[in-house]
């Protein structure tokens, strides 16, 4: 996602982008994208950066070719005329002049290829997403087993930079959601032992677990920020666990019965049906 903010910002393909993370050895200080950081502040602190570094690209091509920044672009990792499209110089070629040959520049002239960009949002903590999620399942009132048919959301996560990677991010955080509804537990002996410590003891969802997920989405752009990006994968994981219960209520009702506590677990349910 990094790797496409910059490519779009700066005029480079996709492939000519590194991204380092998450090593202290080339990262001063770092937090990870807890609270859906990732896009909503990394993402516009990468857009930001891009077009700081387009335009002094420009400069510099500008001092070499003799003419003003605002008459080229970056496309495609060559520099052009704005206007005609018309190939002027490589950008490897500009990258040469100013890091080995900036005496060949004009003399007043220093280049900058390297910069920094910080971002914090100033009117709230992080840009909120929305959305609605619908679930559809079978219980089954004998053994109170839940079973899963299909799932449905609707996400509203701003502007979306890649819809594959965010589709499958949202999918994943709904089974992470049906995990919390219907399986995970923290389970403790009378003595205060924990019974559910490794994945041994408890069920988390798998593919014969997961129902079909049907994603769509609604692009409202956050104004805080330039490139309108939001969280996406915290959504799905809030919302599912509702989704599921009122599903589970809604097929109980004709039994007059309902549960209120997650896991869904079939205890739970044959205890809402007064089985046990």
């Amino acid at each position: 996602m990094l790797a496409q903010v910059v490519a779009t910002a700066v005029g480079v393909p996709l492939e000519d982008v590194r991204v380092l993370t998450g090593d202290t050895l080339v990262s001063p200080y770092g937090g990870g994208t807890w609270a859906s950081r990732g896009a909503g502040i990394g993402g516009e602190a990468a857009l930001q950066s891009g077009k700081a570094l387009k335009l002094n690209i420009l400069r510099v091509a500008a001092a070499i070719l003799g003419g003003e920044p605002e008459d080229l672009d970056v496309r495609l990792a060559k520099i052009v005329d704005a206007l005609t499209g018309e190939v002027k110089l490589d950008l490897a070629e500009l990258g040469r002049v100013a890091y080995f040959r900036p005496d060949t520049l004009p003399k007043e002239f220093q280049s900058e290829l390297t910069v920094t960009r910080h971002y914090v949002p100033r009117h709230q903590g992080f840009a909120f997403t929305n959305g609605i999620q619908l679930s559809h399942v079978e219980v089954d009132v004998e053994t109170g087993f839940v079973r899963l048919l299909k799932h449905w959301a609707v996400e509203d996560c701003g502007r979306i930079i890649n819809p594959r990677l965010v589709d499958e991010q949202l999918r994943g955080a709904i089974v992470q959601g049906i995990g919390a509804a219907l399986f995970e537990e923290c389970v403790y002996s009378a003595e205060g032992q924990l019974l559910t410590g490794t994945m041994m003891d408890y069920l988390v969802p798998m593919a014969a677990e997961m129902p079909e997920i049907i994603v769509g989405h609604v692009e409202t752009p956050t104004q805080y920020a330039e490139g309108g990006f939001k969280g996406a994968g915290e959504a799905g994981v809030a919302g599912a666990p509702g989704a599921v219960l009122n599903a589970v209520n809604d097929a109980l009702a004709p039994f007059k019965a309902r549960v209120t506590t997650q896991p869904i677990t079939p205890e739970v349910i044959l205890k809402g049906l007064g089985k046990l």
